[in-house]
Formats: C-alpha cells, sequence, structure tokens
C-alpha cells in the first residue's frame, strides 16, 4: 500500500475516533511500542494508532472505513508470537480485542463454549474446568495469549499428539472480511457436508484474510490423574523407539523432548532439583492418563522393556499433582529460561519417523558453522515438531548474531525442504519466515493463497506484507 502522509494520518485518526469513540483510540508513544509488536524483536514497531473496539459492528465499521480511506489494518491478540504477525512496522493501525474478552455462551449437552477473541487462552481453561470439562490445547504463553490469534495461527502446543492443534476445536466462528462483511461459518454443527468449510480457511491465515470475532470451541472430558514419566535417553532414535513403545499399548496426551544444555540452564535459573544423577543427551517427558489400577503397572512394563533394550539409562514417575507440575517444569520453563540469552529461533517440523536424522543433520550443520555457539533443542518431538535455539553468546553484538544465525538458517530451511517439512510447525508465516515459504510450500500452492487473500481481501488492507507479499 502506499505510505500515508502526516494530513492523510490526521485525518484518519479522526475518522476512527469518530467511528469508535476517543476512548477506542490510542496514539500515544507507549501504546504505540506495546501494541505495535509481538514476542519477535527483529522489527521496530511504527504504528499509526491502535483501535480497541468493544463489538463485532464496530469491527465492521473499522474495516469498511479501512477500505473507504485505504489504510491497513493488522489484527493483535496477545502479542505472543514468534514471527512478526502481529508486528506494525509501517504506520499500519492495530486492531486490539482486549475489550472484546467476554465468554459469551456455553452448552452443556454440547459441550460448546462461544466466546469473543480477546478471551486469554487460561481464562477459557478454567471456565472449562468450572464447568467440569477440559479444553485441551495448551502451551506456554496460555497466560497472555488470547483466542483469537490461537485460531489465527492455529495454535499447537504440548498435547498435540492427543489432542490436535486449535483447528480441531473450532466448531463455528464470525470473521469480518477484508471487505467488511461479516461471516458466520459451520454454527457449531459436528457434522456438515453442504460444500467448502471456510472455516478452515480461516484459522492459520494470520489475520490476511478477516477477523476472528467470535469462535465456537468445542470441549471435551477432564483427563483421569495425569501422570507423568520423565525418562533419560541415549540418544533420538533411542526416543523414537521409546515413543513407538509406548504408544503401542498407552493413549498418550504428551509426547516431548529436551536436551541436556536445556535441562542444565533450567535447573541452574530456575533453582530446581535435577530429576535424577544420571545425565544424557536427551530427555523425554511421557504424559498418560492414569485412570485404572493396572495403568500404571503397565507403563512401568514398558519403562522396563527400555531399559533393557538400552534405549533408556534412567527414569522417574510422578507420584502426584505437584510432582507432575515439577517435572512439566523442565520441559515448560525451557524458553524462558533461555531467553536471556536472545535465542534466535527455529520452530520446524517433519515426519515423526524421520526427526532422529534431521536433527542430526541439523546439529551437524549449525555445529560446523558456528562452532561456538551453544545449541539447545527441545519440542514435541510425538508430532514431529523441534524447536532449534542458538544462543547468543555474550561478546557478540545482537545484529551480526542475528545476521550469522540467518545465514544459517537459509541451510536449516533447504534441510527442511529436502525432508519435505515445514519451516513453521506452529509459530506462523508472518515477517519472519516469508523468505522461506517456498521451502514447505509450491509455488503452485503459492499462487492459489494469493488468490483466495484476494477473494477475501481485495483491496490488501488486511496484515499486508504478512506470510507473503502481493504485488
Amino acid at each position: 500500500m502506499n505510505a500515508i502522509s502526516e494530513q492523510q494520518s490526521s485525518h484518519i485518526i479522526a475518522r476512527l475516533q469518530e467511528r469508535l469513540g476517543e476512548d477506542s483510540v490510542k496514539t500515544d508513544a507507549d501504546a504505540l511500542t506495546e501494541y505495535g509488536k509481538d514476542w519477535t524483536t527483529a522489527y521496530r514497531p511504527d504504528p499509526l494508532a491502535v483501535v480497541l473496539p468493544r463489538n463485532i459492528e464496530q469491527v465492521v465499521n473499522l474495516v469498511q472505513l479501512a477500505n473507504k480511506l485505504n489504510f491497513p489494518l493488522v489484527p493483535s491478540g496477545g502479542r505472543t508470537g514468534l514471527s512478526g504477525g502481529a508486528v506494525a512496522s509501517n504506520r499500519e493501525v492495530v486492531v486490539a480485542f482486549d475489550r472484546m474478552n467476554r465468554i459469551l455462551e456455553f452448552d452443556a449437552v454440547d459441550r460448546q463454549v462461544v466466546c469473543e477473541p480477546g478471551v486469554i487462552t487460561e481464562q477459557l481453561q478454567q471456565f472449562a474446568e468450572q464447568q467440569g470439562l477440559f479444553y485441551p490445547v495448551d502451551f506456554a504463553s496460555a497466560g497472555s495469549s488470547q483466542i483469537g490469534g490461537n485460531v489465527a495461527t492455529n495454535a499447537g502446543g504440548i498435547k498435540v499428539i492427543r489432542y490436535g492443534m486449535t483447528r480441531q476445536w473450532v466448531m463455528g466462528l464470525k470473521v469480518v472480511t477484508g471487505s467488511g462483511e461479516l461471516l458466520e461459518l459451520n454454527r457449531g454443527l459436528v457434522k456438515n457436508a453442504t460444500g467448502y468449510d471456510f472455516r478452515h480457511l480461516f484459522i492459520g491465515s494470520e489475520g490476511t484474510l478477516g477477523l476472528v470475532v467470535e469462535v465456537t470451541l468445542a470441549l471435551t472430558a477432564v483427563p483421569r490423574d495425569p501422570t507423568v514419566l520423565l525418562l533419560a535417553v541415549n540418544d533420538m532414535q533411542s526416543c523414537m523407539e521409546v515413543l513407538k513403545t509406548f504408544q503401542g499399548r498407552l493413549q498418550l496426551s504428551a509426547f516431548e523432548f529436551f536436551s541436556e544444555p536445556a535441562l542444565q540452564h533450567v535447573v541452574s535459573h530456575k533453582g530446581l532439583q535435577r530429576p535424577f544423577e544420571t545425565q544424557s543427551p536427551f530427555y523425554a517427558l511421557i504424559e498418560f492418563e492414569n485412570d485404572s489400577e493396572s495403568r500404571l503397572d503397565e507403563a512401568m512394563e514398558l519403562f522396563e522393556v527400555c531399559l533393557e533394550a538400552g534405549w533408556v539409562l534412567d527414569g522417574t514417575v510422578s507420584q502426584s499433582v505437584g510432582q507432575a507440575e515439577t517435572l512439566w517444569r523442565l520441559r515448560e520453563d525451557i524458553s524462558e529460561t533461555i531467553s536471556r540469552f536472545s535465542p534466535y529461533k527455529n520452530d520446524i517440523s517433519v515426519r515423526v519417523s524421520k526427526v532422529p536424522e534431521f536433527l542430526s543433520r541439523v546439529d551437524e550443520l549449525v555445529s560446523a558453522r558456528y562452532p561456538d555457539f551453544e545449541i539447545i533443542w527441545f519440542g514435541h518431538i510425538g508430532d514431529g515438531n523441534v524447536h532449534l535455539n542458538i544462543l547468543k553468546p555474550e561478546d557478540l553484538d545482537l545484529k551480526t548474531f542475528q545476521e550469522q544465525c540467518g545465514k544459517v538458517s537459509r541451510e536449516v530451511f533447504q534441510l527442511v525442504k529436502n525432508y519435505a517439512g515445514s519451516v513453521s510447525a506452529e509459530h506462523g508465516v508472518g515477517l519472519l519466515k516469508k523468505a522461506f515459504l517456498e521451502a514447505s510450500r509450491d509455488p503452485l500452492e503459492i499462487a492459489y493463497m494469493k488468490a483466495v487473500k484476494k477473494v477475501f481481501d481485495p483491496n490488501g488492507i488486511l496484515n499486508p506484507g504478512k506470510v507473503f507479499d502481493i504485488q
């Protein structure tokens, strides 16, 4: 879109205040900085204004005004993204959904809840618990991420191996398209074979097709006595053998992994105890429901099988909810712990069976290019999603570090392409990954994606420059 002049800026802000009210339009420096960014640090926020609509009608009016005056909109949820998808760095108007934060309806028969996009993920989880039910999409940023953002990025997390991504739980959507039209999609139906299901186009579209203004989500039964096993494993191939062994007889709700350096950072920074004395290259965290008298015995039998096979060196099992939470902290606290090292992150995935070979190739590549950089591995290995974190050396400036990591990322993404994987398993494309989109999507696919964008957002006002560029 064309650059907006100062005169146009003043006119746009005045019209926004007319449409939404002065208290819903923020232009102070603190608000522009806060709402114009996400958790990425590579881009400087520079929005024109921040608007906080209170209802669907205001969102419709806002999008229609944006089309009329030709100014871009950037949707903003909890701003916990890691791809720059919510960054406003080119005088866009940020649409923040903080005030649209109500849980509107709940039906115990349908086990469905209707909520506005600004509802915090943890808020929804707590609401489900109060109803004796469970919302299973969970991740480290659940305390600040918003449901609308989760839908826009198809958020995953730690329990995908059993419960799937956000997509699996969205039973209905209301979205305001880029042309300012309100669509109501699927309406909470479990079965609906009436043509195209546009709901799934908007899920994971990163706000480039429409603004999510209402979500109908399914809930499920509360897990019975979630129990955690933490195992020291010999190598990544052994990790795969452990996964195959346990999945053959138990319904797993999580299968996570992390490396010894990751564990060392968490133990040191958080003051936690090591789970056992044995050190190993990797650790597998397994969660399952201990829902019968024989279930734990069965898990212990499988542990013995893995021990005798030499895949596992040591292990521990939680005996209480508190112990399970402590073991989970060893995995869940990694991101926060290493954040002080300004890590260069890659969120990548391949087929589960290819993870050991792929991880080994990436590890060799990064170590060969930059032997002084510390590499931290962790992720959702049960669904093929691994997180590569390269830590910045203390004596290296951030810009140089990011430039060097950017060079090696090109080679990493070539490996991803060779393994038919994804350059972004769950964090989206945004600004950070769009130059590498062709590593995961072929040119014809991208052309169709651009064509879909044109249908729902003909004037290109929604989150321009994200995922791909429109000429």
